[in-house]
């Protein structure tokens, strides 16, 4: 297969968009591009999964590589792996639901689905390549146009979060171009910005310590690495309801998939030496994201600031660099996407009909909007880890994972972040009751409608993933357990992790 049609598909659906002469056009022209797209990442997923039934054991699948810098020795070079393969998958439902909800967009309507598309070229781009320099240049294709979509159509204080989270990416950004540039010199140039090269050369332990942390600390801010995490809240809270999907779904994953597969792959023995500090901050993440969100009252902060929250879960199983709690991260990258995407898409629905996003504003929406209340109370049940659900499996996994590192201090990391659940448990059950239950508290919501066919679709498509991860999450490790292997093979060459 073709992996540049991923990011080929939707530069062409933007360009299409540019000569779309109605919203109508727009809106289904966009519609159609995510649909091409959501059908080419299932096709990859069975290609996948035939290759590797064939016996296929390669690292990579699908590899292609040109020469883009040749002074540089720079490469155009994509590649996918069961991971890969399942951060693919995420973008592409993400964007299909996000498109859906952004049905009644109106002003400047061409350009906000120009700006959603190129989103996603980012994002497909930064998980296919296998070139560091190229992995950079995604990773910046995804920030500017986040800027633009919360500068122009968001709403509060939508200037001063969008300018906040620019600066914050940009400064992560800055660090990780540090680190890959240090990496670059430091191997002579050699293989360029080869990662899977670089990797297969065992950079000497001094070099893994001098970079790891310019590496690890500039991708941890995208996925809300405390004290880092400041723009979460502001960003979300600030977004239109789809760049809240794209953001909290996809855009916070690609911190954690960077920091797990350039700078723990390509530095294992400065990961582990580092393990315990990043374990520190994970803990901390996971507890402060969740007894702040219990101090909140919009709906929208609740969200960012539990998804702060969730994603101390995924540095957390990066940290403990054991083989299942690794597989666990990536299964709470997926889970968390899936479900937090969820959530800012029913947080939209209530906002656009009510027009608050205040607990103490809302409440008896279940008899006035069945189907969004029920999308709602289902998000926070997959949040607080019902089992069945893919929050469930996924967390489940990390704390079994991190159970499996030795030592006190790990093992009371992970008795934390397990008691972190019943506090998840209070702000969401609270946050649901006072919104979905009781009487209706304001007389004009009885008026009001339930979600549209497009607002259903988008509920349902999200809804029926996290069902399938939930109840048969075994397709979902099988698919990770290759990459992941490759991933301690090489970390456990080198300090003895299992």
């Amino acid at each position: 297969m073709n992996l540049s049609l991923l990011i080929i598909m939707p530069l062409i659906t933007a360009l299409a968009v540019v000569f779309c002469r109605t919203m109508g056009g727009i809106r289904w022209v966009s519609l159609a591009g995510v649909s091409v797209q959501l059908l080419l990442s299932f096709g990859l997923l069975a290609l996948y999964w035939r290759e590797r039934a064939a016996g296929n054991g390669a690292a990579m699948l699908f590899e292609y590589s040109h020469a883009w810098l040749p002074s540089w020795n720079i490469r155009y070079h994509v590649g996918v792996d069961g991971i890969s393969v399942a951060m693919i998958l995420l973008t592409a439902v993400v964007m299909e639901a996000a498109i859906l909800v952004s049905w009644s967009i109106k002003p400047m309507g061409k350009e906000y689905f120009i700006l959603l598309h190129f989103l996603s070229a980012g994002a497909y781009g930064f998980f296919l390549s296998l070139d560091l320099f190229t992995v950079f240049f995604f990773l910046e294709v995804s920030v500017i146009p986040k800027f633009m979509l919360i500068g122009i159509w968001g709403s509060g204080r939508n200037h001063y979060s969008a300018m906040k989270l620019a600066l914050m990416l940009m400064g992560g950004s800055a660090l990780v171009f540090v680190g890959l540039v240090g990496l670059y010199y430091s191997v002579g140039g050699l293989h360029g910005f080869d990662w899977v090269a670089i990797g297969q050369m065992h950079l000497p332990a001094e070099v893994q310590r001098r970079f790891f942390p310019f590496l690890f600390l500039g991708f941890g801010i995208f996925t809300a690495l405390f004290p880092f995490h400041t723009w979460v809240p502001d960003g979300h809270s600030s977004a239109p309801t789809a760049v809240s999907m794209f953001l909290a779904g996809v855009s916070m994953k690609l911190g954690g998939y960077g920091c797990l597969r350039v700078a723990v792959f390509l530095m294992p023995v400065a990961a582990k030496e580092y393990s315990p500090v990043i374990i520190l901050l994970a803990t901390i993440a996971i507890l402060y994201g969740a007894f702040a969100t219990m101090m909140q009252s919009d709906l929208k902060y609740i969200n960012a600031y539990s998804s702060v929250s969730h994603c101390g879960f995924i540095l957390l199983g990066i940290g403990m660099l054991t083989r299942t709690a690794i597989t666990g991260a990536v299964m709470q990258m997926i889970s968390h996407g899936l479900m937090t995407a969820l959530f800012f898409a029913a947080i939209g629905m209530i906002y656009d009909r009510t027009h608050t996003r205040l607990v103490g504003q809302l409440g008896g929406l279940l008899k006035v909007m069945p189907f969004i209340s029920t999308v709602f109370v289902f998000a926070g049940l997959c949040s607080l880890g019902l089992p069945g659900l893919s929050g469930f499996v996924a967390e489940i996994t990390v704390f079994m994972g991190s159970w499996q590192r030795a030592g006190e201090l790990y093992r009371l990391a992970t008795i934390l972040a397990c008691a972190s659940i019943v506090v998840t448990a209070v702000y969401i059950l609270r946050a649901t009751g006072q919104t979905i239950m009781g009487p209706v508290k304001v007389a004009s919501y009885n008026g009001l409608g339930d979600a549209t066919w497009n607002e259903r679709l988008a509920g349902v498509l999200l809804g029926a993933c996290i069902i399938a991860i939930g109840v048969a999450p075994f397709w979902l490790s099988d698919l990770l357990e290759p990459g992941v292997r490759a991933i301690m093979d090489h970390a456990g060459n080198a300090f003895g992790i299992k």
